[in-house]
């Protein structure tokens, strides 16, 4: 099945997107991604050629990605945030043909040299009702459909190659285990171009639902659009969730939520808390990721309470295990980096077959036939095959002969409740291997005593920080998640 036959996917008079004051049925959007794919074949666009998408969340950039699958092509979204330098890459590395934008942003890049030689037409414009629709270009379900470029925290954004199969699949497994329906209306915060915002949009599609399609400046924005459109799915990533359960809910916000679902990063016990007590009616769902798998676990949300710390077991389609570096599986509770197997798995890296060749390998035999991906990720499972997040490979802790989760700092220092947000690193130290550096952001007065002490109580001497950094916020990636990125480069580390 194509990705683009999700716009067929609901009732054709049901609402599937909602902008603001405007909204296009489920008839609407497959209309107005006819009349894109139309003007696409007008522009000479080909089977496999990548179109980028470069705009804020709309009904026209919606239109527009399921216009270039339509087509054939093979959709490039790229954050809307991104600067002309990063935008240039992407294009340049994508060798995307046509560059869908608004005039005013497509112009700010040519005067920047970053077009290269990349053709722009205006977004809102190829969509636009009347155009020609045109019978969709057969593609199979194995073929390429999108390039996600990652966040580039370890380095240049590379572009992860998903299946016409690997979103239909991803969409079906979300839609699944979130039992999401026709009456859902889900808040699409997060942007197209990460794998965990083009997911809330496909889910809800595969169900029949609606999707707010929302860009938000301050919390407060996120309880109003709640509000005003009787939301019932909210996504974010844990660094969203900080200051929203800070923030002041009326009943009238809190009534419409039936779940909360939570990717990105290990969620802090405390903020998981908070959203209990504020949505009890709510599932909450956590999860763990990656792009080039797209979901992997999900704790179901009957556990939430009892174990906060898990990110649960595996989704439908995927094959999950622990794998120590000699390639055998781990026993419960040793920590084990997991290997994610199954239809839900990339093609490989974009321009990359080195890195593919790395990353992506031969499933291991208890994971059964096909492709898996290595996560670079240390998770460790319980006698519950309940599972837990460690930390990634590359920012494991060094300290005194011994591996230090960074999350389990972090944790500590929340469990103290003299923080609101927490990113923990090792830094080189002639004595020690690394020593341990935390920035923190304070949560009420009294913060450095309280947290001093209480990760004084709670862990023991070699994984106490040597260094704290304090600070009024700490920075985000494009994707909204802690940019460890910029805080490593501070540290030098």
């Amino acid at each position: 099945m194509r990705i683009d036959a999700l716009a067929d996917r609901g009732a054709p008079n049901a609402i599937a997107l909602i902008e603001r004051d405007q909204r296009a049925t489920y008839a609407e959007l497959a209309a107005k991604s006819a009349s894109v794919a139309s003007r696409l074949l007008d522009e000479g666009i080909q089977p496999g050629d990548r179109v980028a998408l470069y705009a804020p969340k709309s009904i026209a950039l919606v239109a527009a990605m399921f216009g270039v699958w339509r087509a054939g092509g093979v959709a490039v979204p790229i954050n809307p945030v991104l600067r002309s330098a990063q935008v240039a890459h992407i294009l340049a590395d994508s060798g995307a043909a046509l560059l869908m934008s608004q005039s005013p942003r497509a112009q700010a890049l040519a005067d920047d040299d970053a077009l290269g030689s990349t053709r722009a037409i205006d977004i809102d414009v190829a969509g636009a009702d009347g155009g020609t629709a045109t019978p969709a270009t057969d593609r199979a379900p194995g073929d390429l459909a999108a390039l996600l470029y990652t966040s580039g925290s370890t380095g240049r954004p590379k572009g992860v190659m998903l299946t016409h199969a690997n979103l239909w699949l991803a969409a079906d497994s979300v839609a699944t285990y979130l039992g999401l329906a026709a009456d859902d209306i889900a808040l699409a915060i997060l942007p197209l171009s990460f794998d965990a915002g083009l997911s809330v949009l496909t889910s809800a599609l595969m169900a029949g639902g609606a999707t707010v399609l929302f860009d938000y400046l301050v919390p407060r924005d996120v309880v109003s659009a709640v509000a005003r459109h009787r939301v019932t799915t909210l996504p974010g990533v844990p660094p969203l969730f900080v200051p929203l359960v800070q923030t002041a809910w009326p009943e009238e916000a809190r009534a419409s939520l039936r779940r909360i679902t939570v990717t990105g990063g290990r969620m802090p016990v405390p903020v998981t808390q908070r959203l209990r007590a504020l949505f009890p009616q709510a599932r909450l769902h956590l999860m763990y990721g990656l792009t080039e798998a797209f979901r992997s676990l999900s704790l179901d949300p009957a556990l939430a309470d009892t174990h906060p710390t898990s990110v649960g077991r595996a989704i439908p389609h995927a094959r999950i295990g622990l794998f120590r570096a000699d390639g055998t599986a781990v026993a419960d509770d040793e920590p084990g980096e997991l290997v994610h197997a199954g239809p839900l798995v990339a093609m490989g890296y974009w321009n990359d077959p080195a890195l593919s060749a790395h990353r992506f390998r031969a499933a291991p035999a208890l994971l059964g036939d096909g492709l898996a991906v290595w996560s670079g990720d240390t998770l460790r499972r319980d006698a519950d095959a309940l599972h837990y997040f460690v930390g990634r490979d590359d920012e494991m802790i060094k300290t005194s002969g011994l591996r230090v989760s960074p999350t389990d700092i972090e944790e500590a220092a929340h469990a103290t409740g003299a923080v609101s947000e927490a990113a923990a690193f090792g830094v080189a130290d002639d004595a020690l291997g690394q020593a341990i550096a935390l920035f923190a952001v304070a949560a009420g007065e009294g913060a450095a005593d309280r947290l001093a002490h209480g990760l004084a109580a709670a862990l023991p001497t070699y994984m106490r920080p040597a260094r704290i950094e304090w600070r009024d916020a700490l920075p985000r990636s494009a994707n909204g998640k802690i940019d460890r990125a910029a805080l490593r480069a501070e540290l030098g580390a």
